[in-house]
């Protein structure tokens, strides 16, 4: 049984409906959309802003199928199977609300749900857990992917994954951390990092760059970032020891006599085999991502005689959203906000997002 509907609650709401796989023409602008109910497990939020992420570019454009082996442009792809076109390999159903870092205020919850969480003010925690098995990678599914999301003015989620935020950072701030910063405190947990680490960061102006590049400082780690030298000031501020090129032609040579024991990824691409071969014997390499191109040329002889260890990183472990909310509400990182756009202009909002011009993330708000 679920919660009856407060007379207070409209029936309709104004949401940005992914239609199907292609381009930007396949975000559809609605100002009657139903407006969801809650289950008996879940709350309903009244969204006050949503950041961007690469998951929803990536899911729309079906470029998550392996046929796929191009760059991330958030084009229409031509050869995408239908089969396995999102991050967990299977079919997605359309239409689809996408948006997953939502920041709002709780105004309905479920008939299990304690009445007290209304009115609490709450960022989510994406990854789509079996309560009973919470572990279990397999049973996981991603908010915005597997259900609808946030890019609309309500969303229902599970009670456990609307986290309660106490800070007086702005709504647009705060719908910058749930999947960036998650993405890149799970790379560093994978990867084991510590005070006795130097990370190498590809893409750190980024919104999981710019995560990792605090979150490992945090940690103690000595950083080193890649990153346009149009964003090295920006990338600079967030904590990095230094700052280096984009994709230098000779990424050993401006290392110097850096060692590096750990690189956190999400940009492959071209230029991964350098990013390789500056790991120091023992290292420890971590992947999230693939936006320059997910097909890459791999020497096994690197992997073996340097005693490598390779991770991959996607369903974060559960205790690390509610660390970063302990991160959050003490200051210890900050929120790099790029821009705010309307809700219904979504599709100019992902343009910038993927032209990647700015630094940090881009936010809509209803």
């Amino acid at each position: 049984m679920t919660a009856p509907r407060s007379p207070a609650l409209p029936s309709t709401m104004r949401a940005m409906v992914t239609m199907g796989h292609g381009g930007l023409d396949q975000i559809v602008y609605h100002d009657d959309w139903p407006c969801p109910t809650p289950g008996p497990q879940d709350v309903l939020i009244a969204v006050r802003a949503c950041g961007l992420n690469n998951t929803d570019v990536n899911t729309r454009s079906g470029w998550y199928s392996k046929t796929v082996t191009s760059a991330t442009t958030g084009d229409a792809l031509e050869n995408v199977d239908q089969q396995d076109p999102t991050w967990g390999g299977k079919p997605i159903e359309f239409p689809r609300i996408q948006g997953a870092d939502v920041c709002g205020v709780i105004i309905a919850v479920g008939t299990d749900v304690d009445d007290a969480r209304i009115g609490q003010r709450v960022i989510t925690d994406n990854w789509l857990r079996d309560r009973q098995d919470p572990t279990n990678k397999n049973k996981t599914g991603y908010f915005g992917s597997e259900c609808n999301g946030g890019y609309a003015e309500y969303t229902i989620i599970n009670q456990h994954n609307a986290l309660a935020v106490n800070t007086d950072l702005s709504d647009a701030e705060l719908a910058t951390f749930s999947c960036s910063y998650s993405t890149a405190e799970g790379m560093l947990t994978r990867a084991s990092v510590t005070s006795r680490d130097t990370v190498l960061v590809p893409g750190a102006s980024g919104g999981v760059g710019g995560a990792l590049v605090q979150l490992a400082k945090l940690r103690g780690a000595r950083v080193i970032a890649l990153a346009s030298e149009a964003k090295h000031q920006a990338v600079a501020a967030l904590g990095a020891d230094l700052v280096l090129p984009r994709a230098p032609e000779n990424l050993a040579e401006l290392l110097a006599d850096e060692t590096i024991s750990v690189v956190a990824d999400i940009v492959g691409g071209p230029h991964w085999p350098a990013l390789i071969d500056c790991l120091d014997r023992g290292g420890r390499y971590c992947c999230s991502g693939a936006i320059a191109g997910p097909m890459v040329a791999f020497d096994l002889r690197i992997f073996y005689l340097r005693d490598l260890s390779f991770f991959g990183s996607t369903v974060i472990d559960p205790e690390i959203m509610p660390n970063l909310i302990g991160y959050i509400e003490s200051g210890a990182i900050k929120p790099v906000l790029a821009a705010t756009y309307p809700l219904a202009e979504l599709r100019d909002a992902q343009a910038a997002f993927i032209a990647k011009n700015h630094s940090g993330n881009i936010v809509v708000q209803p």
